[in-house]
């Protein structure tokens, strides 16, 4: 048996169009997972909110796909379970907010529905052609800017970020970059793939993502969703290959 196989593992996965769009592909994930589950550590980071990824976890996940942490909010939250991770959020403390939400809105820029806006990350609608300006307008701003899709614009603390909170839980569970695997489909996905050497890019994953990754650092699955996952965690070894047991 590889090393690889034996060893610890932490994926963590983005949820939108990489684990949902294809059910039965959520559905052979998760008992595949199941089977494994011992050695591997689950967490969902997304862009959105805590509870708006709860929802969605109790709406379309097999009961088998339950992760074990959430990485919420652009990588500002971490939980497990409903608990806060303790000291993740401390480093973000006086984060101005309200001043930048405030800066794009004079600009005109619409905000994304209020559920979608937290304490550490502010969420606007701003075409690809106003960008500059507005990154601009944020430059006095301690702040990181990810833009993605076609208009969405998202601002966090210059700490946060799907990556940093990767390597924070990668940390938290003592393991390092190595026993990591993330999965993803697009732009905002970027951070978790620079900072763990296995990454794997669903077959739907949007040109954005792939154009921005380097050719040979990641795996770009042939099946979309939650079936290019699987696939992606097959190739390196964090699942078993070959026939599954009956």
């Amino acid at each position: 048996m590889s090393a690889a196989a034996t060893r610890p593992w932490l994926w963590v996965s983005d949820i939108d169009d990489t684990l949902t769009g294809d059910a039965a592909a959520m559905e052979a994930l998760a008992a595949a997972l199941d089977r494994d589950r011992g050695r591997v550590w689950f967490a969902v980071n997304s862009s959105r909110p805590a509870d708006s990824v709860r929802e969605t976890l109790a709406r379309e996940f097999p009961p088998d796909l339950a992760p074990d942490y959430r990485i919420t909010a652009l990588g500002t939250e971490v939980y497990r379970g409903d608990t806060p991770l303790p000291g993740w959020q401390d480093r973000f403390a006086g984060w101005p907010q309200a001043e930048i939400y405030a800066a794009l809105q004079v600009l005109g820029h619409r905000p994304h529905a209020a559920a979608y806006q937290t304490p550490y990350k502010v969420s606007f609608a701003v075409p690809k052609y106003a960008q500059d300006a507005a990154r601009q307008a944020l430059s006095e701003f301690p702040c990181q800017i990810i833009a993605s899709g076609t208009d969405d614009f998202d601002v966090i603390p210059p700490a946060a970020g799907k990556g940093a909170a990767t390597l924070h839980l990668a940390e938290h569970l003592g393991l390092t970059p190595q026993n990591v695997v993330v999965s993803g489909d697009s732009g905002n996905d970027l951070a978790m793939f620079r900072v763990a050497p296995s990454g794997i890019a669903v077959g739907n994953a949007r040109p954005e993502l792939i154009r921005a990754l380097p050719e040979g650092t990641f795996y770009h699955a042939r099946a979309g969703h939650a079936g290019g996952v699987l696939e992606g965690l097959r190739y390196y070894g964090v699942l078993p290959t070959g026939e599954e047991p009956g």
